[in-house]
């Protein structure tokens, strides 16, 4: 620092030169306190970052931790979803196959009453599997918002159809036991008047 003797007689160059030495230092105070500043910025700007990155990591942690949580729940209930409707598609198989196996042609008409029940038996036990696991799938698919299996009518809902139409289907289903009972009381007949 510059001290100024009171003793020194003052002269104007020792003056000029107390001047500009004093105008240097502050100079040089100034640069230093820029300095300073400037490294307090830094500082400032590290501590902010580094609290950033502290707020950032807890909660990207907490997030991806109940991700996971979540993540891991979504597919255990997804491989359970998967195996159910594995095993319903197995069921729903094995059935069409018993389904597209009747053949009413083939069926001998004595046994037409005995074939036929069977046939039905089979249709309603495909119909009971349906329905049954339809209600499944769409209990979970509203909650999921997935498509569901199309709806189907019961047996003796009557389907739409009028009186005549149900005839014309019994009477289609009839006609091979009534054809048969035709040959059975011709042939009775014509044995009996052949055997006099």
């Amino acid at each position: 620092m510059l001290e100024l003797s009171e003793e020194e007689p003052l002269s104007p160059e020792h003056l000029d030169s107390q001047v500009q030495k004093a105008q240097e230092q502050l100079l040089q105070l100034k640069r230093q306190q820029d300095q300073i500043e400037k490294q307090k910025r830094e500082l400032e700007e590290l501590s902010r970052k580094q609290e950033e990155l502290e707020r950032g990591r807890a909660e990207i942690s907490d997030k991806l931790t109940r991700s996971l949580v979540v993540l891991e729940r979504e597919a255990y209930d997804t491989q359970k979803r998967l195996e159910q409707l594995r095993a319903i598609r197995e069921s729903f198989g094995q059935h069409l196959e018993l389904v597209e196996a009747i053949d009413p042609k083939s069926w001998n008409p004595v046994d037409v009453h005995k074939e036929l029940s069977r046939a039905l038996s089979t249709v309603e036990g495909a119909r009971v599997e349906y329905s049954q696991q339809r209600s499944r799938l769409q209990a979970n698919s509203e909650s999921e918002g997935d498509a569901s299996l199309p709806e189907i009518e019961p047996v003796f809902s009557g389907g739409g159809r009028s009186v005549l139409q149900w005839m014309k289907i019994g009477f289609a289903f009839s006609l091979p036991l009534i054809i048969f009972g035709f040959i059975a009381l011709f042939l009775f007949f014509w044995m009996a008047s052949t055997g006099r």
